[in-house]
């Protein structure tokens, strides 16, 4: 059973690398731009960055979606920005991940496996597919913002990066290729 987000900035083709992999594999998929909440989708049409208080509950609703996903041992894709190191901690472990930075206790639920599949780019490419982009709520405006909020992945956590340049067949190939191989997968 393996859990995957599909993480990165605005634009960085998130939802279509995860559901295109999702269909490819036979594994359920979810955008998680479909559960922000009205107002963060309103902040954002105004050309207003969402601060941590924004995203916390968001990303606790997703986590719980991950959560419930491998409890019934489903195979599942998620995109999502997740740009922060916190944010990750959050889909990993819960709202645990903000109330405290100490181990988990026993009897507690476990923290999530989840392998991060960073989609990364030059800011000009994004920026013109964001461009391109019809009926979106998240506008060309703040893809600085998210570019200044994100904080790439690193050691110890579970991920790999992916060039957003590369073709989309090259590019569900290389994550297949980590997920089927077990590389950077939990043990």
């Amino acid at each position: 059973m393996v859990l995957v987000v599909v993480m990165g900035v605005s634009g960085s083709g998130k939802t279509t690398v995860g559901s295109r992999l999702a269909e490819k594999l036979g594994w359920k998929f979810y955008d998680a731009d479909d559960y922000h909440p009205l107002e963060n989708k309103k902040k954002m049409e105004k050309g207003i960055p969402l601060n941590d208080e924004d995203r916390i509950p968001w990303l606790c609703a997703l986590h719980d979606i991950l959560r419930r996903e491998d409890t019934s041992r489903q195979d599942t894709i998620l995109a999502c920005s997740a740009l922060k190191k916190m944010y990750r901690r959050v889909l990993i472990s819960g709202a645990s991940a903000i109330e405290s930075n100490q181990p988990e206790q026993p009897g507690e639920n476990p923290a999530l496996k989840i392998l991060f599949v960073h989609l990364d780019g030059p800011k000009e490419i994004i920026a013109a597919r964001l461009e391109k982009r019809r009926g979106h709520f998240m506008p060309l405006e703040l893809l600085q913002s998210q570019f200044d909020t994100l904080e790439p992945p690193s050691a110890p956590e579970n991920f790999i990066t992916v060039s957003l340049e590369k073709p989309l067949p090259e590019i569900l190939l290389q994550i297949e290729t980590a997920i089927l191989q077990g590389e950077a997968l939990p043990e």
